[in-house]
């Protein structure tokens, strides 16, 4: 019995391990950490970056939450509708995570926009960052963008392995377009190619606009 035991708990602890390296699998999210005046360390280095992605915060990325940060902090809060306390508290952590992403997560944004439209012109590009982000903002999608890019079948380029692609200079600084804000779709939700596309479900969205050789859609 105490074999079978440590048998079954070899294998559940083995499963768990194998899970955690799918792309889909996420582990229980951590609560945000409170950072204030004072505050040091890699969250704070987090924050800055966040924040220096919407030109919130221009100083060197320090880890340190002096002046410089609370202000930033402030300016975002005011600009997102929170109380401009300069207190990164869990209320602002929340707004920050569906307007900017971290620096791994701008490597996942680079690499979806690279794999999906580096043929396209370059605001096709920034529209399909665009996409990315008006699902993390939107209650139909997962609120990360770790989860809304693996989504099951969001995406041909993960689909196909194109997603693993190393991305160029301007797939980053589409990326960090998107992020800022620049949506030349108009909010849309989804994209594609009517040369190739496969779906009738797709066709019965709302189309929006053409750039290249995508249409966007709501």
């Amino acid at each position: 019995m105490l074999k079978q035991t440590c048998i079954r708990t070899f294998i559940t602890s083995l499963v768990v391990i194998m899970l955690a390296f799918l792309p889909g699998f996420a582990p229980k999210a951590e609560a945000a950490p409170l950072l204030k005046s004072g505050s040091t360390g890699g969250d704070v280095w987090d924050l800055q970056y966040r924040l220096r992605t919407l030109d919130f915060y221009t100083q060197p990325l320090d880890g340190q939450y002096g002046p410089n940060t609370a202000a930033a902090v402030a300016r975002f809060q005011k600009e997102y509708g929170l109380s401009p306390d300069g207190v990164a508290g869990p209320l602002t952590w929340r707004q920050l995570k569906k307007y900017t992403l971290n620096q791994p997560e701008m490597d996942i944004m680079a690499r979806v926009i690279y794999s999906e439209a580096r043929g396209e012109p370059y605001t096709g590009q920034v529209a399909v960052g665009a996409v990315v982000m008006n699902r993390i903002q939107s209650s139909e999608f997962p609120n990360n963008i770790r989860d809304v890019v693996f989504q099951p079948r969001a995406f041909t380029a993960v689909d196909d392995g194109q997603y693993w692609l190393t991305p160029n200079e301007t797939a980053y600084r589409a990326a960090l377009e998107a992020v800022k804000g620049w949506d030349p779709t108009y909010e849309s939700l989804y994209y594609f190619n009517p040369d190739t596309a496969t779906s009738a479900w797709i066709w019965t969205r709302p189309q929006v606009v053409k750039i290249g050789k995508h249409i966007f859609a709501h």
